[in-house]
């Protein structure tokens, strides 16, 4: 079982000169709508959005939903519909030279339509966030890249409600599917959750987890 959270210490990234200054990755699972963009952003570092390795909408290996009231839609809340070893190469490149390209992904179109330069510069994290983000956990721990990893949750109505009003705000999809979606999305948070944690994540509020990050970046600085 992978660490819950694994000091940050010199050892080196693979492919990383001796002497490097080390970097590390901060992982935010969780359900989606816990406020792990919030938080993201909140905390000042650099950030790789894991949705934008979603698959694109015409990829013939997208799972779909089978059953319910929307059966036979793609099921975008299945890891099957997202790239993982992308993410974690992206990840590696930034471990080991502070820079890497990465995807833009335009959910409402279902695709990429774009690549953009993230730099971490002096950083010594970067934090990875998204709903599949617990799924690169064991990897980024056996590379040597993990500095904590962390599944953001908060009461399931409040994480439905915020999901809901962010998903109809930014025109992710057709209301009645974010509705739908949304009460699927609230009566399976418990196994979400669970889920995370069996990867190696460790259940945390928001609150908890800006202070904890805190801690790390001093830690780091003190090295």
């Amino acid at each position: 079982m992978v660490g819950h959270n694994v000091p940050v210490r010199e050892r080196e990234v693979p492919g990383e000169p001796l002497g490097h200054p080390v970097r590390r990755v901060i992982v935010l699972a969780g359900p989606s709508g816990a406020g792990k963009s919030r938080l993201a952003e909140r905390t000042g570092l650099p950030v790789l959005r894991l949705d934008d390795y979603y698959k694109d909408g015409d990829d013939p290996t997208l799972p779909h939903i089978e059953g319910g009231a929307i059966a036979g839609m793609v099921d975008w809340d299945h890891p099957g519909s997202w790239l993982p070893d992308d993410a974690v190469a992206a990840l590696e490149a930034l471990c080991r030279d502070g820079v890497a390209s990465v995807p833009i992904y335009d959910i409402a179109g279902n695709g990429r339509h774009g690549e953009h330069r993230l730099e971490l510069g002096d950083a010594r994290f970067v934090v990875a966030e998204g709903i599949f983000a617990a799924e690169i956990v064991p990897a980024c721990a056996e590379r040597g890249l993990l500095a904590a990893a962390y599944c953001v949750r908060q009461h399931p109505l409040v994480t439905f409600w915020r999901r809901l009003t962010r998903d109809l705000r930014e025109h992710r999809k057709p209301p009645l599917v974010l509705v739908r979606r949304g009460l699927a999305l609230l009566r399976d948070q418990r196994r979400v959750v669970e889920h995370a944690v069996s990867l190696g994540a460790r259940p945390v509020t928001p609150h908890q987890a800006y202070a904890e990050i805190g801690a790390l970046r001093g830690a780091a600085l003190h090295r």
